[in-house]
């Protein structure tokens, strides 16, 4: 594990050029293969490698057990000339073995020679293997021929749907996956240029100035930053609407004693909901993290774009505009939940972030961004206000509180309680992928 420098926390008061920095050396610490095209990291995966050998497997199990039935009663040579060469479809086992080898024909060719990233060669080898083996068992007479008549279609029929169950849950999500990692690693590596007509460089991010609750100029658009300031228009609608949350963010904080308890889990992360006018059921994660404040603060709220590299919930995450030295735009790909009931969504977020003396915060809110319409293949979401919200330990500056805030509508055709399921899941999820993070980058105190 790789330990932060003594200065750090010093650093990340001051400014947030520090952080563009450690993201160069984040991004040059990855591993050389997560920046190489998928063909040139390996010539085929280790899944799907392990597939193939599992349709191997297939064609020699079943030839073992046909050769078996070959040997027995008047022997292998009469048996074989009656079941090639007299071949009847009601009492021969041969057709049985040639569906073996027309698998393996068909998924060795797809997925070893070919490398299909689809599942059609294994829905067509699994069709012809289930209606055939059903017609087969209908209409001949093999379950008179004692247990090899039971054992040569049922094996036949299991490892068929096996393959199907592997390829479809295990190689081809595991594959995916590894793309979103290269993408990932290549969005951290190679920063997208920045919409903002400003002239920073395309590294830096910088850390939104300290501003302290109840101060007159905190909200106010003449002092918005003392770097880059909102000009069109658009930007100034932006900028306002990213305090707007920070304000209900604010509100839903100083009503902690109203939060209702929904759920926790076992390492003590605890969820809550709070109804909000306008906006309805809000939800709340609560959780204690073994680190400083400054460590999240920089993973969750100051690295959007890395945050696909550890969290698994997040499959897309990209800043659009950089509006002013408070102020971004972003958009989000959620990964699927509920076990893929619930389909990947797409926001488009307005963020706002905001240094406190004992916090950081990071409140956003759903809205548009003439670069990233809605688009078919994703359903897209809207955001209601929330954001994150770190909070420093006055009496051990090596913990802090973690607070998730999430007001969302999914969009689509699904049931309030299965949406209110895996929202509650997905926090424990990240929760999780973030402490895992943190031992990750931290190692002691700063």
């Amino acid at each position: 594990m790789s330990k932060f420098p003594s200065d750090l926390h010093s650093d990340l008061e001051r400014s947030l050029p520090a952080i563009a920095s450690i993201n160069s050396s984040l991004s040059q610490s990855l591993s050389p293969q997560f920046f190489l095209p998928p063909e040139q990291r390996r010539a085929i995966s280790d899944v799907r490698r392990t597939f193939c050998l599992f349709v191997t497997f297939d064609l020699l199990f079943i030839s073992l057990l046909w050769i078996i039935e070959l040997n027995t009663n008047n022997g292998i040579e009469k048996n074989l000339e009656n079941e090639i060469i007299h071949y009847k479809f009601s009492n021969s086992f041969f057709d049985i073995f040639l569906l073996a080898v027309f698998r393996f024909s068909v998924l060795l060719i797809g997925y070893a020679v070919f490398r299909l990233r689809h599942w059609w060669a294994i829905a067509i080898s699994t069709l012809v293997t289930s209606s055939f083996l059903i017609a087969k068992v209908i209409m001949s007479q093999l379950l008179s021929k004692g247990a090899f008549g039971y054992l040569l279609p049922i094996m036949s029929f299991v490892l068929a749907w096996l393959e199907t169950w592997f390829l479809d849950f295990k190689v081809l999500t595991q594959e995916s996956e590894e793309e979103r990692w290269y993408l990932a690693a290549q969005a951290a590596a190679l920063r997208p240029p920045l919409l903002y007509p400003g002239a920073t460089s395309d590294g830096q991010f910088y850390s939104p100035p300290e501003s302290f609750a109840g101060s007159d100029n905190e909200f106010d658009d003449d002092d918005e930053a003392v770097g880059r300031k909102a000009v069109t228009a658009q930007e100034r609608d932006y900028v306002r609407k990213g305090k707007e949350a920070m304000e209900i963010v604010e509100q839903i904080l100083a009503q902690e004693v109203n939060w209702k308890y929904e759920k926790s889990n076992e390492v003590g992360d605890v969820v809550y909901t709070l109804e909000i006018p306008f906006h309805g059921k809000t939800f709340i994660l609560k959780a204690f993290i073994q680190c400083p404040a400054e460590v999240v603060y920089q993973e969750v709220i100051l690295q959007p774009e890395k945050m696909v590299l550890w969290n698994r919930t997040v499959a897309v995450c990209q800043v659009l505009q950089r509006v002013d030295d408070n102020t971004l735009v972003s958009y989000d790909v959620s990964a699927g939940a509920a076990g893929g009931v619930v389909s990947p969504r797409d926001f488009v977020n307005i963020r706002r972030i905001e240094r406190r003396k004992d916090r950081y915060l990071s409140a956003g809110i759903g809205g548009t961004h003439p670069s990233r319409p809605p688009l078919t293949k994703h359903v897209r979401g809207e955001n209601g206000p929330g954001g994150f919200v770190v909070l420093k330990s006055s009496r051990n500056p090596s913990v802090c509180t973690f607070i998730w805030i999430l007001n969302t509508d999914l969009k689509g055709r699904l049931p309030r309680y299965l949406i209110h399921q895996s929202l509650a899941a997905t926090m424990f999820e990240f929760c999780g992928h973030l402490r895992k993070r943190v031992s990750e980058v931290y190692s002691g105190p700063l």
